[in-house]
C-alpha cells in the first residue's frame, strides 16, 4: 500500500489551504514545515532588500526548522508544497529536503504563486536531495485550484 504525506511551508496561508485540500483528497498525512523562528510581516516584505526572506535567499542560508517528521521511512510518496520565492522554493524547503534520506521516494513538488510558474524549481532543489532521490513532478497551482484538478494530478502518482 502506498502511504503519502503532504509536507508544506506556507508564509501567508495560501499554500496551507491548497496542501490541506490535497491531503484530504488523497487521504494523506499532513506536516507543516515551520521555521524555528516564525516569520513576521516585516521578514516577508520582499521589497525591502534587508528583509529576512531576502537575506536568507540571497545568502543561501539554511532556515532551521521547528519539527521533524519522525517516521519519514513509512512514506512512499512525499508531496512538498511551498510558495514560489524568487523563481524557486524558499530556503526552508532546501533545509527540509536536506534533513532526510529521500532515496527511493516519489517526491512531488507543488507550489502556489500569483504570477510565477514552476520554472526550474525542481532542478534548483535537486542538489539538496540525498543521492538516489528524484523529483517525480513539479506543478504550480493557483489558490483557487479545484478539488478535481488536485485529485487528477495527485492520482497519476499514487
Amino acid at each position: 500500500m502506498n502511504k503519502s504525506i503532504v509536507a508544506y511551508f506556507s508564509a501567508s496561508g495560501t499554500t496551507a489551504e491548497v496542501a490541506k485540500r490535497l491531503a484530504a483528497i488523497i487521504h494523506a498525512d499532513e506536516f507543516e514545515i515551520k521555521p524555528e523562528k516564525p516569520y513576521s510581516d516585516a521578514d516577508l516584505r520582499w521589497t525591502n532588500p534587508l528583509a529576512r526572506c531576502n537575506r536568507e535567499k540571497f545568502g543561501k542560508k539554511d532556515v532551521p526548522i521547528a519539527d521533524k517528521i519522525g517516521n519519514i521511512n513509512e512514506y512512499d510518496t512525499i508531496f512538498i508544497g511551498f510558495p514560489i520565492w524568487y523563481y524557486g522554493a524558499p530556503n526552508i524547503i532546501n533545509t527540509f529536503v536536506k534533513s532526510y534520506d529521500l532515496s527511493g521516494k516519489k517526491i512531488l513538488l507543488f507550489a502556489t504563486s500569483g504570477s510565477s510558474d514552476i520554472g526550474k524549481t525542481a532542478a534548483k532543489l535537486k542538489p539538496y536531495l540525498s543521492d538516489g532521490a528524484e523529483i517525480t513532478d513539479a506543478k504550480v497551482f493557483p489558490s483557487s485550484v479545484s478539488i478535481g484538478e488536485l485529485k487528477a494530478w495527485a492520482e497519476i502518482y499514487l
